[in-house]
């Protein structure tokens, strides 16, 4: 689906805009530009996973590759350089792009030389393959490779020099690099060549992407060798990267491997996406798996969720919130149970963690809804698989999970006795999913009874109600459901405010009627808390004000607070990440919404039509966390968000027969 000749590949700046993302499924990841330029400090070809699903390390940050044809050299590499030039310059020898499943895939064309270059990893293995094929031509060629080495924290940048220089050693079939006593070797293996170590420093590259982040945009690396390769025409160059100690698969195995693994993906798909489902829908099943990883757990390895990459570590609130589409859209339930599991093994005080910080430190646990959209996620999960044996096994924890609620847990999260309605916050936290804080500074701090932690709520008691009922509770099942009568009547009464729904009541300043996509989810929401005109209502204020080609912004922009753009330094962006910013993953709540009230698949889905055209932009083959507010709604903040594609493939499965209907 995701191709592109030189119309793209030949113009530097569409070339530098789309980028290639390749994981692992433990945390790690391979990315860059088509043009192959690093525009960013997470672009590397081996971000190995030390402790996964975290402790992600950069190790080997690129490769500078030239093709000799006869006595002439040519550049299959592009370096921005912090001196303000581009040099070399491969991209122009780049004539197209794809992605093969979830493959990058690039052909370089020299006269009648072609070059096909691949990358993928190793399934739960921190090793990337980089190969090169000699696809069309009549004379021998070479290929030179200089491995660009660097050890270090993905978020960070690289100086030079220094104390503690690198160490080179050769290996049987390759070379060795530590960058320093404390880091983790990397190795690199050549199916074919020469290896010559090297001991130098490449200064000054410039992170272009970096400047624009208001960060630290210049980085310097470690040419820690140069390969020299002759290729007959057909035969193919491997390099392996990888931070493992045991020597890696032949890379015909490997690829036939990943190529086999992908199949599996789709065949696995087809019953819930539909043996016909489009192109499109087919990428973004590959792309879902790229989100969900191995974590280790006390006896074993469960699973869990990466929120986005390249910055994000496994998240609850994103996690559970994406899990319905990232699995069951898919046709792995298996995958849903086993996240499920992994997560009520951390419930602490009736909360799950909102993040994992990635080291051995405890979780974190300020989030109000992280918790709540897990109710969501095993009511999608039961209501596929029925299966009563995890209900009994997940019960008590969820009847501990409303007792802390109603009793109060941390950050004054507590059942208000006087309404039944769920109050959150306090000074100085975020607790909702319009989480910016800039210092001491909570940019939506919405304390008080936000409208989905309230809807949330009242499904969280219907669908325990649901389970009591299910393993033959009685008694508990009847008394959930009188306790979500009770909130249900509150919340009509409470939060309606003439013409749509406040977004949050009982705040320090009195009620917030300001108009944000939050009250969507009263409506998508398994269980409707609201009569069909108050719903209406709701899904045609927000297509009015919030609602754009890429998603749903988060402040109507009338109001007062409202920015259009999504840019500039961290101050500037996390200031206007939820003052009007586009989230792709909104569109989800929104087209649920929408097709509930309206019945009309075919309208329905023309609000998700256009993100299938955003596949071949920024991230290739996923969708972009946010867009700016105001048109042309250019993506911004991480290149492949989980509830982004999630939200994507479940309301695809949610309208499909309706679409076969029409």
């Amino acid at each position: 689906m995701i191709q592109f000749g030189r119309e793209i590949t030949g113009d530097l700046i569409t070339a530098l805009r789309r980028e290639w993302l390749v994981t692992n499924g433990i945390g790690g990841y391979a990315m860059g530009t088509i043009s192959g330029a690093r525009t960013r400090r997470y672009h590397g070809l081996l971000i190995a996973a030390a402790s996964p699903p975290a402790g992600r390390a950069l190790m080997l940050a690129g490769l500078d590759v030239w093709v000799t044809i006869g006595r002439a050299r040519y550049p299959l590499v592009t370096h921005d350089w912090a001196a303000g030039v581009v040099l070399p310059d491969g991209y122009r020898h780049l004539e197209s792009f794809r992605l093969d499943g979830n493959i990058p895939t690039f052909t370089y064309a020299v006269g009648d030389v072609q070059v096909v270059q691949r990358i993928w990893m190793q399934h739960g293995r921190n090793t990337t393959y980089l190969t090169y094929t000699y696809a069309r031509g009549r004379q021998p060629i070479g290929l030179e490779l200089t491995p660009l080495c660097t050890h270090r924290d993905h978020h960070g940048i690289t100086a030079g020099g220094g104390a503690g220089a690198p160490s080179v050693h050769e290996l049987t079939g390759g070379v060795e690099v530590v960058m320093a006593p404390e880091a983790l070797p990397l190795r690199l293996y050549a199916n074919t060549g020469e290896i010559v170590l090297g001991h130098e420093w490449w200064w000054a590259f410039q992170l272009d992407q970096e400047t624009r982040r208001g960060l630290s945009d210049q980085e310097d690396l470690f040419a820690a060798a140069t390969i020299n390769a002759a290729l007959p025409p057909g035969a193919t160059f491997c390099l392996v990267a990888t931070a493992e100690q045991a020597l890696p698969p032949h890379w015909k195995d490997a690829l036939q491997a990943e190529r086999d693994r992908q199949a599996a993906l789709l065949e696995t798909s087809a019953a819930a996406v539909g043996a016909d489902a489009p192109a499109w829908v087919r990428q973004l099943v590959l792309a879902a798996d790229q989100f969900i990883v191995d974590r280790p757990i006390e006896n074993g390895v469960g699973k869990s969720v990466i929120g986005g990459y390249p910055w994000f570590s496994d998240w609850g609130r994103d996690t559970m919130i994406a899990l319905p589409g990232l699995t069951l859209a898919t046709g792995r339930p298996e995958v849903t149970a086993a996240v499920l599991r992994t997560f009520a093994r951390f419930v602490d005080q009736g909360m799950l963690p909102n993040r994992f910080p990635g080291t051995s430190d405890a979780p974190d646990y300020n989030t109000v809804d992280a918790t709540l959209w897990y109710f969501v996620a095993l009511h999608y999960y039961l209501d596929a698989q029925n299966d009563n044996a995890l209900a009994a096994e997940l019960y008590p924890a969820l009847v501990d999970i409303i007792d802390w609620h109603v009793k109060g847990t941390r950050y004054k999260i507590k059942v208000d006795p006087e309404d039944h309605l769920l109050y959150a916050g306090e000074p100085g936290v975020q607790l909702t999913w319009m989480d910016a804080k800039i210092g001491d500074w909570v940019v939506t701090p919405r304390i008080g009874k936000p409208v989905e932690i309230n809807a949330l709520w009242y499904n969280a008691l219907r669908i325990i109600a649901s389970m009591a009922a299910r393993l033959g509770r009685d008694a508990d099942a009847a008394r959930y459901e009188a306790m979500a009568r009770a909130v249900q009547d509150s919340f009509n009464l409470r939060f309606w405010c003439g013409k749509y729904l406040y977004d949050v009541i009982d705040t320090p300043d009195g009620d917030d009627m300001t108009l944000r996509p939050n009250q969507l989810m009263v409506v998508a929401l398994p269980y409707a808390l609201l009569d069909y005109q108050k719903a209406k209502a709701v899904v045609e204020v927000c297509a009015c004000s919030l609602v754009t080609s890429m998603g749903v912004r988060t402040l109507d922009p009338a109001a007062s607070g409202y920015v259009g753009q999504h840019a500039g330094s961290p101050r500037q962006r996390d200031s206007a990440y939820h003052q009007g910013t586009v989230w792709s993953w909104l569109i989800g709540p929104f087209v649920s919404a929408h097709y509930k009230v309206y019945n009309d698949a075919g309208q329905a889905f023309s609000y998700l039509r256009p993100l299938i055209d955003h596949l071949s932009d920024a991230g290739l083959g996923t969708i972009s966390e946010v867009f700016d507010g105001d048109p042309p709604h250019t993506p911004s903040g991480a290149i492949a968000q989980a509830w982004s594609v999630a939200e994507a493939l479940r309301v695809w499965c949610e309208l499909r027969d309706g679409l076969g209907a029409q």
